[in-house]
């Protein structure tokens, strides 16, 4: 009724630069879209003023109909960026829409490596968020490359290591170009992220590879034991702790010992494992002074503090 009338403009946008058809490519509504496409005064390419075009929003909700239609036009750029640099394939990758992701990379006009403004590619996205299927499609690729890493040096197996997503890590692991122990821009490699935060399968599958170095720290000196120690990741810690390479000693460039980091943060357990490897001198200070009874003292985890008492060589009396 309403594109009936002459007083209505069917391609005015709103304050947000936003079309009629830009809300109902948003939102998979294909009848409307259709109609809306019919009439030469819409532009079925133009952006919203962050840069996203009714096909962007589509792919980004996993609007399989719409993204048909507007692919289906001469006049709809498949591989336009918002002003973030993410294109279509990039905002489906991101959120695991397979089906919009095959129909965008049929086209010879999209670069399926193309990465947004942070140096993130589709596949990055796709395996920082284990969006398994969109990985598998893109590897499939060979304009696809597995290995490239975002501004901060990130790479998809790193981001998916460091999010625990176990499908992801393993088909990457099966990729050879990919480098399961390359360091990002903070000297942190995948196994460093998956220890950290605790990913214990993600852990043992990277250290099945003979490339894969256990004790690597990173630019502040913290292994991948430390991380595991510092969150009370005990799982972890014990897989770590049972290969010859890792030396649970091993401070940071603070002085800070994993056996320190525990006791700080009140892990039990894992305090009393490593004092019973006699890992460090319970006594000993990192260089900003504090000792394992101070460091647990002072953030009134009491039950650690009784453990460290029970050591001969825990001088109680001795100051920060």
């Amino acid at each position: 009724m309403l594109l009936e009338r002459d007083e209505v403009s069917p391609g005015k946008p709103d304050n947000d630069g936003q079309t009629p058809l830009w809300g109902a490519a948003w939102n998979g509504h294909a009848g409307v879209v259709e109609m809306l496409l019919e009439r030469d005064e819409v532009n079925p390419d133009k952006p919203g003023d962050h840069g996203q075009t009714p096909l962007w929003c589509a792919s980004f909700n996993g609007q399989e109909g719409v993204v048909k239609l507007l692919l289906g036009r001469d006049d709809v750029n498949p591989d336009k960026p918002d002003n973030d640099g993410q294109t279509p394939l990039w905002c489906a990758s991101f959120n695991g829409h397979e089906g919009v992701a095959k129909m965008l990379l049929e086209r010879d006009d999209v670069n399926p490596d193309k990465p947004g403004d942070h140096g993130q590619t589709p596949l990055w996205c796709a395996s920082f968020n284990g969006q398994v299927g969109v990985v598998k499609i893109l590897l499939g690729r060979d304009d696809v490359n597995p290995n490239k890493p975002d501004n901060d040096g990130q790479t998809p197996l790193s981001c998916a290591a460091f999010n625990g997503h176990e499908g992801v890590v393993k088909i990457l692991l099966e990729q050879d170009e990919v480098n399961p122990d390359k360091v990002d821009n903070y000297g942190q490699t995948p196994l460093w992220g998956s220890a950290f935060n605790g990913h214990e399968e993600v852990v043992k599958m990277l250290l099945k590879r003979p490339r894969v170095s256990p004790g690597q720290p990173d630019n502040d000196g913290r292994t991948p034991l430390w991380g595991a120690a510092w969150n009370g990741h005990m799982e972890v810690a014990k897989i770590l702790l049972e290969r010859d390479e890792v030396h649970a000693e091993v401070p940071d460039n603070d002085g800070r010992t994993p056996l320190w980091c525990a006791a700080r943060n009140g892990h039990e357990a894992l305090v009393k494992i490593l004092l019973e490897r006699d890992v460090g001198r319970p006594n000993l200070p990192p260089t900003e002074d504090r000792t394992l009874l101070w460091a647990a003292a002072w953030n009134g985890h009491l039950k650690v503090v009784d453990i460290l008492l029970e050591r001969d060589g825990v001088n109680p009396h001795q100051p920060e």
